[in-house]
């Protein structure tokens, strides 16, 4: 098979166009429209959030929870280094101090066991990453910032349509973020969501994404004029983005099913080579409906990851790492500090491959994957 095995192809559900074209017809394409107002009202019945609020970004989402919980400067904020950039950045930007916190060694996330020792009196936020659509252990989480009055946001970047105990991700905390990114499972090119679960927030939520003005509330008659009342910014997609992305929610879980499936082909596939203890497989504890956002491996540390991927690409078939550890970059060392030697996040992040996943690959492709994969291996 020479045929190019990409690593991502962005799924169309078919109304996408359709919809474009329908925003367009009646000159609706600012932000807050009619497409708009249906993916909120989805997320909010889909999560349980109190108000869903549609994004440019998952970036922005998070942007505006920073804002929304008062971050200033000196303020700490405990996240893993094995995340993207977004997670840190989004609170640096207010002077916030990002805390380096080591994550499990199954699940790849926040390891929960380790977040109350790096609580100091100028913590402020907990912000627990669902790698791989995998929920965090949210029980133990909730349960700590409860004792220590923190607060809880939920990067679910990668969780759309999973969950932890039955709840969906982004709506267990105080807040959740969500990508509908093209790399991710319910896209919108880009795009991303703020989930409000404590009601509190919610109309200061509405004025941060309208620039830091009351306009929301005036377009419902609760006021006779909107003003600028604090500090804010434009965080609004556009209509266009809000049509793609109500195509893609009307179909979330037919999406969803059909990446599990195709997930549970490579988990299958692939156990053999667990068995021989040349790689470890995904791990999914029994508390967590995961959506099949990755399928990644962790190789042994014998193995060569490089020369692997190399293989892989060889045989057209592209395969990439993930993290490099915010806490061993140039911006995390200058912005953020660790607690501990995050032992784990180094070991794992240099050993982890995720291959191609996308709606339409095919079990052919998935078996050729597998071979060319056991055999750069050896």
């Amino acid at each position: 098979m020479t045929q190019k095995i990409q690593f991502n192809r962005p799924f169309m559900t078919g109304k996408e166009l359709q919809y474009i074209t329908q925003a367009k017809t009646e000159y609706m394409l600012a932000g807050d429209g009619p497409f708009t107002k249906r993916c909120h009202a989805w997320i909010e019945q889909y999560s349980g959030c109190n108000k869903a609020l549609l994004t440019h970004s998952c970036t922005a989402a998070l942007e505006m929870a920073a804002l929304l919980l008062d971050i200033v400067p000196g303020d700490e904020i405990i996240m893993p280094s094995y995340t993207f950039v977004s997670t840190a950045n989004a609170f640096v930007l207010r002077g916030g101090v990002p805390v380096f916190v080591d994550i499990r060694e199954d699940t790849l996330n926040l390891d929960e066991r380790l977040i109350e020792a790096a609580i100091t009196p100028r913590t402020r936020a907990i912000v627990p990453v669902h790698y791989a659509g995998v929920a965090c252990e949210m029980d133990s989480i909730l349960e700590i910032a409860r004792r220590h009055h923190l607060h809880v946001v939920e990067d679910a970047a990668q969780g759309v349509m999973a969950t932890y105990k039955g709840q969906p991700l982004g709506g267990i905390g105080n807040l959740g973020t969500y990508s509908f990114h093209e790399t991710k499972n319910v896209i919108s090119g880009e795009g991303g969501a703020l989930l409000v679960n404590d009601p509190s927030l919610s109309l200061r939520a509405e004025i941060i994404r309208e620039k830091g003005t009351d306009r929301s509330r005036f377009f419902r008659g609760e006021v006779d004029k909107y003003t600028w009342q604090e500090v804010g910014s434009s965080f609004l997609p556009g209509e266009i983005i809000a049509a793609f992305l109500w195509a893609q929610l009307e179909d979330a879980k037919k999406i969803t099913q059909e990446r599990l499936t195709i997930w549970q082909r490579y988990h299958d596939l692939i156990a053999p080579l667990e068995a021989k203890g040349v790689l470890r497989r995904p791990i999914i504890p029994g508390d967590c409906g995961h959506n099949a956002h990755m399928y990644y491996v962790i190789l042994a540390p014998e193995v060569d990851r490089q020369h692997v991927l190399s293989e892989l690409k060889k045989s057209n078939i592209f395969s990439v790492f993930h993290y490099v550890p915010l806490h061993s970059s140039p911006a995390g060392k200058r912005y953020g500090r660790t607690h501990g030697e995050l032992a784990i996040t180094n070991q794992q992040s240099e050993r982890l491959i995720r291959l191609p996943l996308w709606v339409g690959l095919t079990e052919e492709q998935q078996i050729h994957i597998a071979n060319i994969l056991s055999r750069a291996i050896g």
